[in-house]
C-alpha cells in the first residue's frame, strides 16, 4: 500500500494545528514551571480573581499571584503548582512584576 507524500504532510500539519494538541500542554510558552514553595507575607494586592502576594523566604523576596485568597501581612503561606513569568504586566494593578509565580492555591500555614 502506497501512501502519498502529500497525505503524510497533510496529516502532520493537521496534528500540529489541532487545538487539542495545544490544550494538552497549557504551559507551552511559559518561562518556567515549579512544584511550589512557601514564605512569609510582606505585602498583598487584590485584583478581580487574584490576590498578589509578596513573600520572603530565606532572605529572598518574590511575588506570587493566587486565586482570590484571604491573607494578611505576617502570615506564612504555602503554594502549589506554579508557573513563573518574567516581566509580567498587570493592567488591572498598573504594575509590572520583574518575576511573578502564578499558583493554583495559596494556603495559610497554622
Amino acid at each position: 500500500m502506497r501512501i502519498s507524500y502529500l497525505a503524510v504532510i497533510a496529516s502532520i500539519g493537521f496534528a500540529l494545528m489541532n487545538p487539542l494538541t495545544a490544550a494538552a500542554n497549557p504551559l507551552a510558552g511559559a518561562a518556567k514551571t515549579a512544584a511550589g514553595g512557601e514564605g512569609k507575607i510582606l505585602a498583598t494586592l487584590d485584583a478581580p480573581g487574584y490576590t498578589y502576594i509578596e513573600l520572603e523566604n530565606n532572605g529572598k523576596r518574590f511575588w506570587i499571584a493566587a486565586p482570590t485568597t484571604r491573607v494578611k501581612v505576617g502570615d506564612r503561606v504555602q503554594f502549589v503548582q506554579s508557573m513563573v513569568m518574567n516581566n509580567f504586566n498587570s493592567k488591572t494593578l498598573n504594575k509590572t512584576f520583574d518575576r511573578i509565580i502564578f499558583v493554583t492555591e495559596a494556603t495559610v500555614q497554622k
